[in-house]
């Protein structure tokens, strides 16, 4: 259902009229485009926190072009109103802060990519190398060392001369 598709009794005829495609045959353009999105979408939580903000700062500057309009006039309700409009500012800056620190959290916990220097990489890569050798020398001298001590391949000329020949 991506497509308008007119399959009325005149839809050739609207589509010769307007020189559309879709009387030549060709391909119909469809009324909506997926466009990639050029930034990636926010994290929930700092998404809450813009909107907050953005709906504070709202009211805020609300309050405040009527707390200016009521002082040009000299209504009595200027003075509440400007007062609202300075708790209002105190709110906003707050609701600001917020989406700031809620962002860094976010950056903190879920954002950081870790991806080491070259350096780093063929240093971990060395010391992973060092490692597998030296466990690859501790099996062998503990594999010699059992078949030895079971009268394995390494000592089993010994064992048959010490019982008097093999048979």
């Amino acid at each position: 259902m991506g497509t308008y598709e007119d399959t009325g009794a005149g839809a050739s005829v609207r589509a010769a009229a307007v020189g559309g495609a879709g009387a030549a045959g060709g391909p119909r353009r469809g009324l909506w485009q997926e466009e990639p999105a050029r930034r990636r979408r926010l994290p929930d939580p700092v998404r809450e926190s813009a909107v907050r903000a953005v709906l504070i700062v709202a009211v805020t500057l609300t309050a405040a072009t009527i707390a200016f309009f009521l002082t040009i006039t000299g209504s009595w309700l200027a003075l509440p109103m400007v007062l609202a409009a300075i708790a209002g500012i105190v709110v906003a800056t707050w609701g600001v802060l917020d989406v700031i620190i809620t962002r860094q959290i976010w950056n903190q916990r879920y954002g950081v990519v870790s991806e080491p220097s070259s350096t780093a990489r063929s240093l971990r890569r060395e010391r992973r190398r060092a490692r597998r050798e030296e466990r690859a020398a501790r099996r062998g001298r503990s594999s010699r060392n059992r078949q030895s001590a079971a009268g394995g391949p390494a000592g089993w000329a010994e064992h048959i001369s010490a019982r008097g020949g093999a048979g």
